[in-house]
Order: C-alpha cells, then sequence, then structure tokens
C-alpha cells in the first residue's frame, strides 16, 4: 500500500512510539502503568511525564497560554464552542470550510457562516458578520485543499468587538508557523506523527472558560479523568520531532509537491497554490469518477476528501463553498504526504492514478 493521506492521519513516528512504551507498563516496566493522579513516587514520574510532554506541545504555540489535554480536536473545538458564556445562539461565527467537527458545532449555535472565494480563502472579514463578545473560528490550514487562511485578520477584526478568536491549527501545528493573538487553539496528535486518543486546547491566559467535565481535578481542575502518560507522552514526542525538523520536513513536502505537479499537469489544481500547505493536494479532472479511481487504484491511499465525511456519499461542502460544481466536487481527489513518503513511493502512486483514470477512458 503507497500511503498518500496524510491530511486522515499520519504514520506514529518511531520516537512517538518509543515514548510511549515506558508509560504502558507490562513485563520489565512494572510502574509505568502508574496514575499521574497518584501521590506515590510511580505516581509522580506518570505526573511529571505529562507535564513534561504539555512543555513539548506548547513549544509550538505561542507563549502566554496553558495547553490542555483532550482526546483529540474534536473534543477540543466542541469545549472551546459549547463552554462558558460566549457559546451562545447568534453570538459565533465561523468560515465555511472549518472541519466538521467545527462547522456542525457552529451550525447548532445558529453562527454566522463567513464566506471563501474560489481558491478557498477567506474573505476579508465583514463587521456585519462578527459577533459582539462572542467567538469567531478561523482554521488555520483546511483539511480538504490545503489553503493558508488570514488568521491574524480575524484576530483583529474578533477582538475589535470583544469577541475570542478559536482556531484549529490542527493541519498546521508543526507545519507551518502559528500566528500569533488567537485566544483558544485546536490540536490533534495523530496530524503530527503522534498517536490517536489525544489533542488539546489551548488557551490563553486569562481567557475564562468553563470546565469540560466534573469528577476530578485533572487537567488543572477543567477535564476529569484520568489522563494517559502514554498518550501525552507520544504526543510530546512527536511534537518536539516537529520542532526538531521543521524546516526539512518542509523542504521535503515542497519537493514532493514538484513532483506531482510535474506528473499531473492535466489535472485542475482545487484551491490556491499560494498561501498552501503544500503536503495537500486536492485535484480534479473532468471525466474522472473519484469513487471508481479509488477502487480501481487500490494500491493507494487517498481520498475525496474530509475522512470524517468522505463515508457519507455527500459531495465535499469545501468544495462547494467554493464555488466548484457538483460534477468537478465528485471528480476530484486529494492527495497528501509528509515526512515517510518518498518520491520513488509518490511517483509510483501517481502513476497508478493515472492509469486507473485512463480506464475510465480519460488520457
Amino acid at each position: 500500500m503507497i500511503y498518500l493521506d496524510y491530511q486522515a492521519t499520519t504514520p506514529l513516528a518511531p520516537e512517538a512510539r518509543e515514548a510511549m512504551l515506558r508509560w504502558l507498563g507490562g513485563p520489565g516496566n512494572d510502574d509505568g502503568f502508574a496514575n499521574p493522579s497518584s501521590t506515590h513516587k510511580a505516581g509522580r514520574a506518570a505526573a511529571a511525564a505529562v507535564e513534561v510532554a504539555r512543555d513539548q506541545v506548547a513549544a509550538l504555540l505561542p507563549k502566554g497560554g496553558r495547553v490542555f489535554f483532550t482526546s483529540g480536536a474534536t473534543e477540543a473545538l466542541n469545549w472551546a464552542l459549547f463552554s462558558g458564556p460566549r457559546a451562545k445562539p447568534g453570538g459565533v461565527a465561523g468560515l465555511s470550510i472549518e472541519h466538521a467537527a467545527s462547522l456542525q458545532c457552529l451550525e447548532r449555535l445558529n453562527a454566522n457562516i463567513l464566506p471563501v472565494n474560489g481558491e478557498g480563502l477567506a474573505l476579508p472579514p465583514d463587521d456585519a458578520l462578527i459577533p459582539e463578545n462572542g467567538i469567531v473560528a478561523t482554521m488555520l490550514v483546511n483539511n480538504e485543499v490545503g489553503t493558508i487562511q488570514p488568521v491574524a485578520d480575524f484576530v483583529g477584526a474578533a477582538h475589535a468587538k470583544g469577541s475570542l478568536l478559536l482556531c484549529d491549527a490542527v493541519q498546521g501545528y508543526g507545519r507551518v508557523a502559528i500566528p500569533d493573538g488567537a485566544d483558544l487553539i485546536a490540536l490533534s496528535a495523530h496530524k503530527i506523527h503522534g498517536p490517536k486518543g489525544i489533542g488539546a486546547l489551548w488557551v490563553r491566559d486569562g481567557i475564562d472558560l468553563g470546565p469540560l467535565m466534573f469528577g476530578g481535578a485533572q487537567e488543572q481542575g477543567m477535564r476529569s479523568g484520568t489522563v494517559s502518560p502514554a498518550l501525552c507522552a507520544g504526543f510530546g514526542a512527536a511534537a518536539a520531532l516537529a520542532a526538531e525538523r521543521f524546516d526539512k520536513d518542509a523542504e521535503h513536502v515542497e519537493r514532493l509537491w514538484s513532483l506531482a505537479m510535474d506528473a499531473l499537469p492535466e489535472w485542475a489544481l482545487n484551491g490556491a497554490g499560494s498561501p498552501r500547505y503544500r503536503g495537500n493536494l486536492n485535484i480534479r479532472r473532468e471525466g474522472v469518477n473519484g469513487l471508481r479511481l479509488m477502487s480501481d487504484a487500490r494500491n493507494v491511499a487517498f481520498s475525496l476528501g474530509s475522512a470524517c465525511g468522505s463515508g457519507s456519499g455527500k459531495v465535499s461542502h469545501v468544495l462547494r463553498a467554493m464555488g466548484i460544481s457538483e460534477a468537478d466536487a465528485r471528480a476530484s481527489i486529494r492527495l497528501g504526504w509528509g515526512r515517510y513518503t518518498t518520491e520513488a513511493e509518490l511517483r509510483e502512486g501517481l502513476q497508478a492514478i493515472k492509469d486507473a483514470a485512463r480506464l475510465q477512458g480519460v488520457n
């Protein structure tokens, strides 16, 4: 299998796996399973591991905030949007191309939906759509087309009306610089070669956010429930590795982007070429049936869009918000690559996709 679906999830980094093993317990590691809330020696060691991981995750974020571990970005986004006095119907706004984890929350809150242009970039903030004393949700990197959103513009617009800025940084964290000014930032470990089942919500100092769950004092009294040192350690190690390899990973991704663009001149690009995270290539080709293409190129793992919505049979809400027709949206595919993708793998995968397109009569 040639894996070209890095937006859905990323391979676990060996360093992250190694960091996790210490805290899973088992033969030869009898105290690694301790509860980090326990006050005995093993518990204190587990708690220290959680705090090391918290610092590693925070190192890629703005200064002056706190990291709270969650089960993932979906939980973090729900927490940010539904907790506290600012989360009230009509008091929120968000981009039309937000991930479903944000968008479905926004819809339940009767949010003002902020438009994007045909390139998948947010239009300049419309003051009439920015709520007062509420929350504005603006993702950093779109998960379907890779466009980098002008978060700083929305920070200014939100703060001018006393609102908070919530940034879904899942696809950008560890890959592009996190802009200053956001008040809440949602993250997910498995998008940066960490484990599934853990993410984080970063909260700027001074922001009053209500607890997510009650029943204990875990996560600084904000999220009750036993914390997993293993998952935290894996997330922290992945974050530290992303920081260490930031430039090297970016250069590798850029090389693969150039290779793919040269190999697929007949395909049209969905979304702006810049500003864009170059590990995301969303393309379309007239006459192609994307679903059938996936079946015919079965040895290549790629997608039609968000992994969270691709099984529903619905056309991508992101492409439709960009003004792309339903027919063109169904002729679109998303390819994603990253640190562990080799040039040989990408060439082979692209050739398999081209061969599958020919089976549909598209040369």
